[in-house]
């Protein structure tokens, strides 16, 4: 056994060593809830109501980070991003950001409203969706507005022709904890910057003032 003992630590060495290349995020008190990603479903579509993401600031480091913003990035479902922003949330705040009026309603292309997609959300110290100084703080969650029935009209070969209707069931969820690569890091702050550059305008979502609920 102790000879397997002296055998493990250096591949535990190694392994360690390899791993340094991981992006890590976090600070003091191994607290690692800054990456949050969600789903938005039957937006902007008739009859149906709206989603929200709420978003607020624990506080846990009022003194050293009184205020946080929540770097937020929109995908529709075909994995390309629409649209982006940071919204302030102090300690102990309230954001709330409509999925119809703001994280959907300015997109990058100008191709028209989306009705599906994902949502990532980064705890941020910046201000900036583009150059985001991870911190902790963070925690959201998500209103989805489910369909009760789905058709499909003839001929369609996928789900991307279908029509959902209603009545509408809404349902809440917290935002589901993630894992953050350096490539997933860099990514998203990569594309909202070429989104925002080239969109010339379009493409930031608004923020909502704080502690105004839906």
């Amino acid at each position: 056994m102790k000879k397997l003992g002296l055998l493990l630590l250096p591949i535990l060495a190694i392994t360690l060593m390899l791993g340094g290349n991981a992006f890590a995020t976090g600070i003091e008190g191994g607290d690692y809830s800054d990456y949050f990603v969600t789903y938005y479903s039957n937006a902007n579509t008739s009859g149906a109501p709206d989603g929200t993401l709420r978003i607020v600031n624990d506080g846990d480091y009022a003194t050293t980070a009184p205020g946080l913003w929540a770097a937020i990035y929109v995908f529709d479902d075909s994995q390309e991003m629409r649209s982006c922003c940071a919204c302030y949330v102090s300690a102990d705040g309230l954001l709330s950001e409509s999925v119809n009026k703001e994280l959907t309603a300015n997109e990058f292309t100008g191709r028209g409203q989306i009705a599906r997609g994902v949502i990532k959300v980064l705890s941020s110290a910046s201000p900036d969706p583009t150059d985001v100084a991870i911190f902790p703080g963070l925690r959201g969650w998500m209103t989805h507005i489910q369909a009760t029935s789905t058709t499909f009209p003839s001929g369609a070969g996928n789900d991307a022709n279908a029509v959902e209707k209603g009545p509408w069931f809404v349902t809440e969820t917290a935002l589901a904890d993630s894992n953050l690569s350096g490539t997933e890091f860099d990514n998203l702050q990569a594309l909202c910057s070429y989104g925002l550059t080239i969109g010339s305008g379009y493409g930031l979502c608004p923020c909502t003032l704080e502690d105004y609920d839906f």
